[in-house]
């Protein structure tokens, strides 16, 4: 029963945390049946199911995916259902299934469990896949929740598309909107610092908000991009810097990044100067690097700005003796290389503010 203080306010109990362990099948089970059902899941997720069965288009290959969420985020769902399906769009494949693990701390409650379940589920809705499986436990090694992430996603053998396959002379398409993912990430955890700075709460509250404004997912500009390119490969840990360096040095070849090119919202710009960041090197998960014929630029560049997917050509892929260079207002230079995100790079020497 709910009773009240001294001073006759009403106590409202807290929520109890859940048991160590799987989630009850008390929760997951009602959740469960609510997932919509998908002709090509053989044996879909259920209380007590250890593994899903799926049935992929006849003669298509099966592409797969996956990636935790470890960085401090107030939605991890979201962020492993379009992190994973954007690593299996790069291929050129289309997301079809997925599986989440899920790791709680000891404080986690029912209704926590429970929206965090629902999250994943939109957020498949979102990307056009189906959530089959995957395992949930409440466990004292983590003391906030982590889900690690696999999708699952189908594409025509001619039609695959790999990191590695650029060609000399590509054009380097980008697409997206660089570095609002670590900026966002940054906004929430070094606020302090920001106010600092000079900041107003309300300047805070926007960059954090990034992702939210601007999205995270590649989906479109990988429909559009991977009938024409030679190479894909999405921009994460390391940024613009560290993806065009993988793609080139994947493909065998040198690369020229322009970053006059280049362009990033306000607030993260604001924000790299403000923590002495830079923002070459920033998370930048949304933005998908293509390698592409020179002669497809034109016409891809007009197909992504009437979908409303923000793109550029940002540079080209060269001969491998031609190294990986940066060229800024007529000066080239070597291209920045980063031992590891700006991002976990902050956050690990001045302990997230």
């Amino acid at each position: 029963m709910l009773g009240r203080d001294e001073e006759g306010v009403r106590i409202v109990p807290e929520p109890a945390p859940l048991p160590l362990g799987k989630l009850p099948a008390g929760l997951l089970g009602p959740f469960l049946a609510t997932l919509p059902a998908d002709p090509g899941v053989a044996l879909g997720p259920g209380v007590g199911e250890d593994a899903a069965a799926v049935r992929p288009p006849g003669g298509e290959l099966l592409v797969a995916a996956a990636d935790p969420i470890t960085f401090p985020t107030p939605r991890p769902g979201w962020y492993a259902v379009h992190v994973n399906a954007n690593d299996v769009a790069a291929r050129g494949a289309t997301p079809r299934w997925f599986l989440a693990t899920l790791l709680l701390p000891p404080t986690a409650t029912a209704a926590g469990a429970r929206a965090l379940l629902d999250e994943i589920a939109a957020a498949c809705a979102e990307v056009g896949a189906t959530l089959v499986g995957g395992h949930t436990e409440i466990t004292a090694t983590v003391g906030a929740p982590v889900v690690a992430g696999c999708m699952l996603g189908t594409v025509p053998p001619g039609s695959l598309r790999r990191t590695g396959g650029g060609l000399a002379g590509d054009d380097l398409l980008l697409t997206g909107w660089l570095g609002v993912e670590g900026a966002a990430i940054l906004a929430a955890s070094a606020s302090a610092p920001l106010r600092a700075a000079g900041w107003t709460p309300g300047r805070v509250a926007a960059a954090a908000g990034l992702v939210a404004r601007h999205g995270l997912s590649v989906l479109p500009a990988a429909r559009l991009l991977a009938p024409r390119a030679h190479a894909l490969h999405d921009l994460t840990e390391g940024g613009v810097a560290g993806g065009v360096g993988e793609l080139a040095v994947a493909s065998g070849l040198g690369a020229l990044l322009e970053a006059d090119a280049l362009s990033w919202p306000g607030e993260v710009a604001a924000l790299c100067t403000a923590l002495g960041l830079d923002p070459l090197g920033l998370l930048s998960s949304g933005c998908l690097l293509a390698a592409v014929p020179p002669a497809a630029t034109p016409a891809l560049l007009t197909g992504l700005a009437a979908a409303g997917v923000p793109a550029a050509r940002v540079g080209r892929l060269t001969a491998p003796d031609g190294g990986l260079r940066l060229r800024r207002a007529g000066v080239e230079g070597p291209l920045p290389a980063f031992a590891r995100d700006e991002v976990a790079r902050w956050l690990d020497e001045r302990g997230g503010g």
